[in-house]
């Protein structure tokens, strides 16, 4: 599948080609400190199918089993774009929030779920509104 991004100021802009069977919700520490949320969700892409414009700063740090990662982001921004081996870059893990077909690549697998949210299953019982907080149907 071919798909395209851009960073939320456009400085960025990303085409690759991906198989849709490999996204994958994260919810490690790492991801939900690095993403502010609860999870992260990710697609692995091997490099040379990942074309970008722009030049991504990258926030490199040890993982646990002691391989350097750099997690690129807009430094215009601060658009999470994708992680990848800082030493040794062959896969990139694109971020699903700056690809502009994220509502066509649901996950296929969730990772480290001992580190899930335990209120996550529950969110389907909540009110919902289609439009932000200050919209009429907040209770």
């Amino acid at each position: 599948m071919q798909i395209t991004g851009q960073c939320h100021c456009g400085a960025i802009s990303m085409s690759a080609y991906v198989d849709p069977s490999r996204v994958v919700v994260c919810h490690c520490s790492d991801c939900q400190v690095l993403s502010g949320a609860p999870m992260r969700a990710m697609l692995p892409v091997p490099a040379e199918h990942v074309e970008l414009t722009g030049s991504p700063r990258h926030y490199v740090k040890r993982t646990g089993n002691h391989k350097w990662h750099a997690h690129a982001f807009c430094s215009r921004c601060g658009t999470q774009l994708y992680a990848c081996d800082a030493e040794s870059p062959s896969i990139y893990n694109l971020r699903l929030g700056w690809i502009n077909e994220r509502d066509q690549l649901p996950p296929m697998l969730q990772i480290w779920t001992r580190s899930a949210m335990p209120w996550l299953h529950e969110l389907d019982a909540l009110p919902a509104c289609d439009k932000g907080v200050h919209d009429p149907c907040r209770v």
